[in-house]
């Protein structure tokens, strides 16, 4: 070999290191563990949030997010009283740093938004960094689906982070199930998730496990923790609708984020746990009777 053919060689070579390197560099360097909580009202059941807290404690997230309702609102006069009742919870476990996602209890007038941003700690929308991830949480607590202004708020905050990946977008109502379900992502949510690289939309409100993906953003509407889902838990059909009290385990490594769904045991639930990925649109992909010959655990 001439040594033209080295040169070339050695310059091919030092390319394809460079290409790795590159690669390498592009992966975040995420490794941490979030915890998802529910909804906790329409028609509280306080003895379930309360375990659920107590499951996400022992689990030791790195912090704690929700999905909005967190009092049952009703009324002006009823706010200061409904957030001084559920302090105590948060005092107990004030070691989790905790996110606040703004639902329509929370937020149904200028006076409760006042006192939900007082007592959260937080706007009704922001954005956070953990490690080399990014989260928006957004408000439509008064709205049916996102304003403009909201959705405003979205592109210029991605926009302004798109070096971090993953990327997180809690909004209380998924008013995103409709145009998802006629098999359309032509909305302006989705359309800023798909162009700034946004992965996860993550939702409440409608007390039931829901799972859509499109154009590989995945869309989870979180169910009960707290919130009565008692007549449709009775329902021998109810797990099998998404209606089940629960809390969900997110694993963050790299770009990727793992989604465990955990439902209560006795006398709430059968404490069955399973990947997000074993549940598709609303039913699961198991025998709920026995999930554990499905589901095959990381050891």
């Amino acid at each position: 070999m001439n040594r033209r053919a080295l040169g070339l060689a050695a310059v091919l070579f030092i390319a394809v290191l460079g290409l790795f390197a590159l690669s390498g560099a592009t992966e975040p360097a995420n490794d941490f563990h979030f915890s998802i909580i529910g909804d906790r009202t329409g028609g509280a059941t306080p003895q379930v949030w309360g375990r659920v807290w107590r499951e996400v404690s022992l689990l030791g997230p790195d912090f704690v997010i929700n999905t909005g309702d967190t009092i049952q609102g009703g009324g002006d006069r009823l706010v200061e009283k409904q957030w001084d009742e559920i302090a105590p919870v948060f005092a107990r476990y004030r070691e989790l740093p905790l996110y606040f996602t703004p639902g329509n209890h929370d937020v149904f007038s200028d006076f409760s938004e006042q006192v939900y941003v007082k007592r959260t700690g937080r706007p009704t929308h922001y954005c956070f960094r953990f490690q080399n991830a990014h989260f928006t949480v957004l408000d439509n607590s008064r709205t049916a689906d996102l304003s403009e202004a909201q959705l405003d708020f979205l592109e210029q905050d991605l926009k302004r982070h798109q070096e971090l990946n993953p990327k997180f977008i809690f909004v209380h109502k998924p008013y995103w199930i409709i145009p998802l379900k006629l098999a359309s992502g032509e909305f302006r949510l989705h359309q800023l998730a798909r162009r700034y690289g946004a992965s996860y939309v993550i939702s409440g409100h409608g007390h039931r496990l829901v799972r859509l993906e499109r154009d590989g953003i995945l869309y989870l509407m979180v169910g009960s923790s707290g919130a009565n889902i008692e007549a449709q838990r009775k329902d021998p059909e109810g797990f099998r609708n998404g209606y089940f009290y629960h809390h969900v385990w997110v694993r963050v490594k790299g770009s990727k984020a793992r989604f465990t769904i955990k439902e209560l045991d006795g006398p709430f639930g059968k404490g069955r746990m399973f990947p997000l990925e074993a549940w598709a649109d609303a039913a699961p992909l198991f025998d709920p009777e026995d999930p554990a010959a499905f589901d095959k655990p990381e050891t």
